[in-house]
């Protein structure tokens, strides 16, 4: 009976582990070629057969081939390029257990949405024994993610949300030194249709979209600045900062010459942490060359290069939430007051930041400036004036007679002052 026990076990054990790597691609050679929407990419993809008998390869090669290569541009989705789905270890040991799942040939064929009847190219060598063929599909990456938060192997996206919110995101053309970003997307159609074309994107995917048409969404501005500074003139930043998004995306294009008398389209996109103000993510996209047709030139070359950069965003999202609600409190401090009281004051207004927030850091400290980023609970901490009546309430408890005063708070920025 024991022998009996350990031979099923062997048994079991071979099922589970060579069906697993014969599951996964021969070829794992593929390059995403476009975004096409907000949920598909377009790929091109290798796919390998072997097979000894050269009748057989002459026979099924082909199809058998094209199956491999479906399943390359899903490896590619999952594992590969810059911005993969698996982004680390533990996620990618969470998937080992699923990999038959996600490569047999019923779920590859759910992901893969479209699969052109040409193909870009086919070689057969090993004496006819081996077969390799080039072609494109379309693969749907957001039933690939669902897989994946239904098997728990990232995290749920829609439980993050209900937890902490999805992120706020605001879209801002990149404009000269000192001009306007709203002037630039109310009268520069190219810089309008493309700032459309991302907020599109983003609503698909449900991130929350502010828009920054509205002129009197600026007027905190001028405040803002005698608090914050002179930062070269970014005024995307500071739009951003009064407005309160918890990311904000600047962009900006370019026509390039092509081929054949064509022009195609360069779109750069950044994306930035509106508190610090540090770089998340760059990519270019580029669309195919046409003659005319620049508005689908735009969208194109804008597709590519914001789903690349959403990737990133997510990433810092799933993080950077870890440590709570960000938000950024600059304090302006009476200039009247002592060296000494500054101190105090400085020293006094750390304890009470570090008393309510899970994390702080002191970006700038002068004799009449504090600016800091602190993450909160957000069970605690859901909105700026939550945060701002315990801070007011515990600084003035414990001041000498010290007191803080708002000058302008929305969800991401505090402006205080200190009299």
């Amino acid at each position: 009976m024991r022998n009996l026990c350990v031979i099923m076990s062997l048994i079991v054990l071979f099922i589970c582990v060579v069906p697993l790597s014969a599951q996964l691609p021969e070829s794992k050679q593929a390059t995403v070629i476009e975004s096409v929407s907000s949920s598909e990419v377009l790929i091109e993809a290798t796919g390998i057969y072997k097979n000894k008998k050269k009748s057989e390869v002459e026979k099924i090669g082909v199809a058998r081939a094209s199956d491999d290569a479906k399943k390359a541009a899903v490896y590619q989705i999952l594992y590969g390029g810059t911005d993969p789905m698996l982004k680390n270890t533990v996620e990618i040991n969470n998937m080992e257990p699923h990999i038959s799942f996600f490569f047999n040939m019923a779920n590859i064929n759910r992901y893969v949405s479209y699969e052109d009847t040409q193909l870009k190219s086919k070689v057969i060598t090993n004496k006819g024994t081996e077969i390799k063929i080039v072609k494109r599909f379309k693969v749907n990456k957001e039933i690939i993610r669902r897989d994946l938060e239904n098997f728990k192997i990232i995290e749920d996206r829609q439980e993050l949300a209900k937890a902490i919110g999805m992120p706020q995101l605001m879209v801002i053309p990149e404009v000269p030194k000192g001009k306007s970003p709203v002037d630039g997307l109310r009268n520069n159609p190219i810089l309008k249709h493309a700032a459309s074309v991302v907020e599109s994107h983003l609503t698909a995917k449900n991130y929350e979209v502010l828009v920054p048409q509205q002129m009197e969404s600026i007027n905190t501005l001028a405040d803002a600045q005698q608090m914050l500074g002179d930062r070269n003139e970014d005024l995307a930043y500071k739009l951003a900062l009064s407005i309160g998004s918890d990311v904000y995306i600047t962009y900006s294009g370019a026509y390039e010459k092509g081929s054949y008398n064509t022009t195609k389209y360069a779109m750069n996109v950044r994306a930035y942490e509106t508190t610090t103000g540090r770089l998340l993510g760059t990519e270019t996209g580029y669309s195919q060359g046409r003659q005319g047709e620049s508005m689908a030139s735009v969208e194109e070359a804008m597709n590519t290069a914001i789903d690349n950069v959403l990737s990133r965003i997510e990433s810092y999202w799933r993080e950077d939430m870890k440590n709570g609600i960000q938000y950024k409190l600059v304090i302006s401090i009476n200039p009247s007051l002592s060296e000494d009281e500054v101190l105090d004051i400085q020293d006094l207004f750390e304890d009470v930041v570090k008393k309510f927030s899970k994390r702080s850091k002191e970006n700038i400290a002068t004799k009449q400036t504090l600016d800091y980023s602190i993450w909160c609970d957000p069970a605690k901490y859901d909105s700026s004036r939550r945060l701002l009546r315990d801070i007011r309430q515990e600084f003035d408890n414990s001041a000498f007679g010290a007191k803080i005063k708002p000058i302008n708070t929305n969800r991401k920025l505090i402006l205080l002052k200190i009299d």
